[in-house]
């Protein structure tokens, strides 16, 4: 695609372009690691292919109304755990987590595997009791921590942290993605389960409204893990849990807007891209504008707090 100074590139935006008026800043972090996926992959590819999909982007969005140069972008690159296991990444991760958002107003951080939703909650939390964790993602990620940390089960290991299941909520969980234990934990833990069929007899805005209205009472910052293994398998190939009869892409981008324009919301996660088994870049495009669509409505809530018109 030629140059035209007319037509931003999003890559740019990432790269530190922004106006000469703006509302606030937007931190994304790389956080590449793989080896405790359960399927094994290439994971740690997805950071940097995702800075690359935003060539192809612009920075405007007409529905919000909102070019993203009205916010700051701060790419701080990724986090040196491509090689290294859950475990040990859990410590660089959630001190580089905390870092960003001691400089930024919102982070966005770029998996990697599931796993970094852990370290990305301990980052961003001033106390677990007040934080939320809104998952998006097919799964409940509540496998046994017994043979070591995956990306299968952040959401157990955060309860063994301390973290109140009455302050987390899934939305998307797929049918036949889960078993019957993990879903009677979810339930005895007070986790509030909305599945995909659910989110569709409601409808995708009214779905995140009221899962962002449910831990808004309980908590002072809620924190977003995206898995796009939520999507149909048709739109993200390239992620390994996906199946078909998830969510469609415009679903989610509205879901990660909702999000970016919520008070509370602190940080958002993108996990579970392996760009190695992607087709025609969809599944590296659908996670790019997941992005793209979470900072524009970090943009507008910003710009309304600011009191300018964006």
């Amino acid at each position: 695609m030629p140059d035209d100074a007319n037509w931003p590139r999003a890559s740019a935006w990432l790269g530190g372009d922004h106006l000469a008026e703006t509302v606030g800043t937007l931190a994304v972090l790389g956080a590449p690691i793989r080896l405790g996926s359960i399927t094994p992959g290439r994971c740690d590819l997805a950071p940097e292919a995702i800075r690359t999909a935003l060539q192809r982007y612009s920075t405007f969005d007409p529905d919000a109304g909102v070019d993203l140069r009205s916010l700051v972008a701060s790419d701080l690159g990724d986090v040196d755990v491509a090689d290294s296991r859950p475990e040990e990444a859990l410590d660089p991760l959630t001190k580089a987590v905390s870092s960003a958002l001691a400089d930024a107003d919102v982070l966005a951080l770029l998996g990697g595997d599931n796993s970094v939703t852990r370290p990305g909650c301990l980052g961003a939390a001033d106390s677990l009791d007040r934080l939320g964790l809104l998952t998006i993602d097919a799964h409940h990620d509540l496998r046994d921590l017994d043979e070591g940390l995956s990306n299968g089960n952040p959401v157990r290991a955060l309860l063994a942290d301390g973290l109140p299941g009455q302050n987390i909520v899934q939305l998307g969980i797929a049918p036949f993605a889960n078993s019957p234990a993990y879903a009677e934990m979810a339930s005895d833990a007070g986790i509030t389960v909305i599945t995909v069929d659910r989110v569709r007899d409601r409808g995708i805005d009214a779905a995140v409204q009221e899962a962002l209205d449910a831990l808004t009472e309980r908590v002072d910052r809620i924190y977003v893990d995206l898995d796009i293994d939520v999507l149909d398998r048709a739109f993200a190939p390239g992620s390994p849990g996906s199946r078909p009869g998830g969510l469609r892409p415009p679903e989610l981008f509205r879901a990660a807007r909702m999000c970016g324009g919520h008070s509370k919301v602190l940080a958002i996660d993108i996990v579970e891209v392996d760009p190695a088994q992607d087709i025609a870049d969809v599944t590296v495009l659908g996670a790019a504008r997941c992005l793209l669509s979470f900072a524009s409505g970090v943009a507008v809530r910003l710009g309304e707090a600011d009191g300018n018109v964006l």
